[in-house]
């Protein structure tokens, strides 16, 4: 078996690299949903084999894509998909805009768990629809919960036509457990919403606890969703923007097609879809090497925190390298919180506020990167703390 070594440093800046030159040198990014991680050999391979070629012109399609889809689905969560059912999409936030087109009107109000993902924020208004917030319930050991009693009262509503679904759950890291899933497909059922299920970070999935794909759960939940994938995350391959839907119900699978050719966006990217299949066949065990990895870092966050940084508290993490920490102690208005970890600590951290209701005095802190980078990047966050200790501005 490959071994990778997820300890190795790659410097990424100078390289258009979003996470890495948005910010001054001087700062550490622990921002941006992309890992620091060199991709797997299989996939560096394939696309330099492929490059080599020396021809880039239109692909044509021979289900090998929807096959490796299919395969991933079986061998990490035991769901057994047809080919037919996987359509390619650039990506997933195009996805999720492509079902909003094809199975809600304008005006239409689009359930979403709060505090949500940040471009859900953005694509539902600007497409004409409204959000439906349905906040999700914090109990006291930090842990998330849903407001089933809201829940139902805002798939009641007759302008709710649809749910966007996180699953796992960005930012608060929930997988979402088969009896939780199973009863929001009851009550979607019984309301006549449809589903949209975000399954980005499926395969960041830590001890204890299993990711399960919506359509799996039922026939009922199958014939009623669609579930969006992408291996970016766990590979690192975002910037191919690449990414399948698995639709088991054929008119459902046709109306969200027919959206594809109104915007003409079927067309696929060769090394994107080159990158996904190799991904999808030949890289499982780096997907099992990196979520170990990770899970040491998150152990590793959830010690230093508590000895060097107890103001900063951090809740119980099921899934996504993603992490929401609870800055409320602190006692700061998000702009000064933010400008508190960029301008005093040199660490970027993506701002909670933007992650809409419960998410105002939160930071999200991304861990998907070699040990040394995280240590450093939280002893500037502890020495940035006790210097606020220090000058009287917080008391402890």
């Amino acid at each position: 078996m490959l071994q990778h070594n997820f300890d190795e440093s790659m410097d990424r800046r100078h390289t258009q690299c979003k996470k890495w030159d948005t910010y001054g040198e001087d700062v550490i990014p622990m921002w941006i949903a992309d890992t620091d991680f060199k991709c797997p050999e299989p996939i560096v391979k394939a696309v330099k084999r492929r490059a080599e070629h020396e021809i880039y012109g239109y692909p044509c399609i021979d289900r090998s894509y929807e096959k490796s889809v299919c395969h991933w689905q079986k061998c990490r969560f035991d769901w057994n998909v047809e080919p037919d059912w996987v359509e390619y999409t650039p990506a997933v936030v195009p996805a999720i805009v492509y079902a909003m087109r094809a199975f809600t009107n304008p005006g239409d109000a689009i359930l979403v768990q709060m505090p949500a993902y940040h471009p859900f924020h953005q694509v539902i208004p600007h497409n004409g629809r409204y959000i439906a917030p349905n906040r999700l319930i914090e109990n006291n050991d930090g842990s998330w919960s849903v407001d089933w009693d809201d829940l139902e009262e805002k798939l009641s509503m007759p302008r709710t036509t649809m749910f966007l679904l996180c699953n796992p759950h960005n930012p608060t890291g929930r997988c979402f457990t088969r009896e939780e899933l199973g009863k929001i497909n009851d009550l979607c059922i019984k309301h006549h919403v449809f589903v949209v299920s975000d399954e980005i970070h499926s395969d960041i999935i830590y001890k204890g606890f299993r990711h399960i794909p919506f359509g799996s759960i039922s026939q009922s939940a199958a014939n009623n969703s669609i579930v969006c994938i992408n291996p970016s995350k766990t590979f690192n391959i975002a910037g191919f923007r690449t990414g399948a839907v698995i639709i088991p119900n054929r008119n459902n699978h046709d109306r969200f097609y027919s959206e594809l050719e109104n915007l003409k966006a079927f067309g696929r990217n060769i090394f994107g879809t080159l990158a996904v299949q190799t991904a999808y066949t030949e890289c499982e065990y780096y997907a099992d090497q990196l979520v170990g990895y990770l899970q040491k870092n998150l152990e590793y966050t959830h010690a230093f925190l508590e000895e060097n940084i107890p103001q900063i508290k951090l809740g119980q993490i099921q899934a996504t390298y993603l992490l929401w920490l609870d800055c409320r102690s602190l006692h700061m208005p998000h702009n000064e919180l933010m400008d508190f970890f960029l301008k005093k600590a040199k660490v970027a951290l993506n701002d909670g506020y933007t992650f809409g209701a419960g998410g105002d005095g939160f930071m999200r802190f991304n861990i998907a990167c070699p040990k040394s980078q995280l240590e450093e990047a939280l002893k500037r966050m502890a020495a940035a703390v006790q210097n606020l200790i220090k000058e009287g501005m917080l008391n402890v």
